[in-house]
């Protein structure tokens, strides 16, 4: 089987990959493989093209392939809580929470990923035409090319070589701009930065396709709670982030990631609320990527929540 993300050298995925890299996939039955798609939109097209078997990524990017939620399932989450940050120069003098810093600002964001920035800015009462707010890929992580791209890693560099005045990634990518000494963390959503309704409209999740759940349930329940089992086990020894982590990053990102995962560890829940799926949709539709209301039981596979299975 196969689980895709759509960044690898981060700890937005990391529960996902670490259960392949520290084997509690195989301990549930199930020979998985860990694969990278850039961008998310592509990541969940591979779901619904029948090329992988599940997603880890951001929930509400489901609805790139799968209009409606028609034909895709969330089964639990890797965390709770928007993850991305957004990280302006250091030169423009910015401290946490000073949003104004983005007026006439060039900043880089993934594709679907910047629908949050988008939406957590006009909440916050800007304008992007009106206020010069420039949000676009980072160059050089284009979708379309040939080389893997690790966004938040591409998006400190890009800040470093000043292409972008900011961006809008994760924590990895975050972290490697501060400790450069060129990027200063002015937003945190999950640590309660911006207007509260952020912190819902997406989480880093696990899905699946309507096909799979319905052909081989006993696959989706095992790899449910080999998330569960690895979130329980960083939990009791985060150190155990750092194995994982060699083997799946460069040396100098691969000696943060026990760290980025210890902040990380209040935020690991595997449920999936009613209150979550509610502030996405409303997310959804005011970004323009979902019609009227979607029922609870259409967006989560309900039988695969922890403690049912």
């Amino acid at each position: 089987m196969k689980i895709a993300l759509p960044d690898m050298i981060s700890n937005s995925y990391f529960p996902a990959a670490a259960a392949v890299e520290l084997g509690f996939f195989r301990e549930e039955g199930l020979d998985m493989s860990l694969e990278l798609i850039f961008p998310v939109d592509k990541t969940y097209a591979a779901l619904r093209d029948g090329q992988i078997d599940f997603v880890a990524g951001s929930a509400h990017s489901a609805l790139s392939a799968f209009p409606q939620w028609d034909g895709v399932k969330l089964v639990c989450a890797q965390a709770q809580g928007m993850y991305w940050f957004l990280v302006m120069h250091k030169d423009l003098g910015a401290k946490r929470g000073e949003l104004d810093v983005v007026k006439g600002r060039n900043i880089g964001a993934a594709p679907w990923v910047e629908m949050g920035l988008r939406r957590l800015l006009i909440e916050a009462g800007y304008d992007l035409q009106r206020d010069a707010i420039t949000i676009a890929p980072v160059p050089g992580a284009a979708p379309g090319g040939t080389a893997p791209v690790n966004f938040g890693l591409m998006a400190a560099r890009a800040l470093e070589e000043r292409k972008v005045d900011g961006f809008w990634a994760n924590g990895m990518g975050a972290e490697v701009a501060v400790r450069r000494g060129v990027g200063t963390i002015v937003l945190d959503v999950r640590r309660g930065d911006g207007p509260k309704q952020c912190f819902n409209y997406t989480m880093a999740s696990i899905a699946t396709s309507d096909k799979l759940i319905k052909e081989s349930p006993d696959k989706v329940a095992a790899a449910v709670r080999a998330i569960v089992k690895t979130q329980q086990a960083l939990k009791a020894d985060v150190n155990r982030a750092a194995e994982a982590g060699r083997k799946l990053f460069p040396p100098s990102e691969a000696e943060l990631i026990v760290e980025l995962i210890r902040r990380d560890l209040p935020y690991y829940d595997p449920s999936i609320s009613p209150e979550f799926v509610a502030g996405m949709n409303q997310f959804s539709r005011d970004v323009g990527i979902l019609k009227g209301d979607v029922p609870y039981e259409r967006v989560v596979a309900t039988q695969f929540l922890p403690g049912l299975i």
